[in-house]
């Protein structure tokens, strides 16, 4: 007899969302009715700030937390601020070593159409054209991060 490879569907697949879901979510307008009633025309300064976190749950089971806090803000005044936490929960069935970069890239890219979708309804539905966030990369946001806390890492730990 020989050996025959496990059957591909006994195979667990490597990511699954299991479901996904507003964690938190606050909007605010702190110059409202007055914002409406000025005359428009002026381009608001818009920064978006995103973070990742990951809790494990159980054995290969992750919630991973997209983090937007969107302040948006003319020269004399806030426009609004939207604070969003996605989240969503993922098994995870991967080496190890490749569970990290998983959680903190794959993941949130599977959880942002749907964040960026919430922020835009919520603009709109306060009363502002819909904000429609770019894509974001979250390659480079994971990189980033690795070199922050290395840079964080004392001198003689390195």
């Amino acid at each position: 007899m020989t050996d025959t490879p496990t059957p591909q569907a006994e195979q667990q697949p490597a990511l699954q969302v299991n479901g996904q879901y507003i964690k938190d979510l606050s909007f605010e307008i702190p110059s409202a009715p007055q914002v409406f009633m000025e005359p428009q025309g002026q381009n608001p300064e818009i920064p978006i700030h995103v973070d990742v976190n990951a809790t494990s749950i159980a054995p290969n089971l992750f919630e991973v937390v997209l983090h937007l806090r969107i302040e948006a803000k003319l020269p004399t005044k806030p426009l609004f601020i939207v604070e969003l936490d996605y989240a969503g929960l993922f098994t995870v069935n991967v080496p190890e070593e490749q569970v990290h970069p998983v959680l903190m890239i794959e993941c949130p890219r599977l959880l942002f159409p749907f964040a960026r979708n919430i922020v835009a309804d919520l603009t709109r539905d306060g009363g502002f054209p819909p904000l429609m966030i770019q894509p974001l990369d979250f390659v480079a946001l994971y990189r980033a991060r690795l070199e922050e806390m290395a840079a964080q890492q004392p001198a003689g730990n390195a």
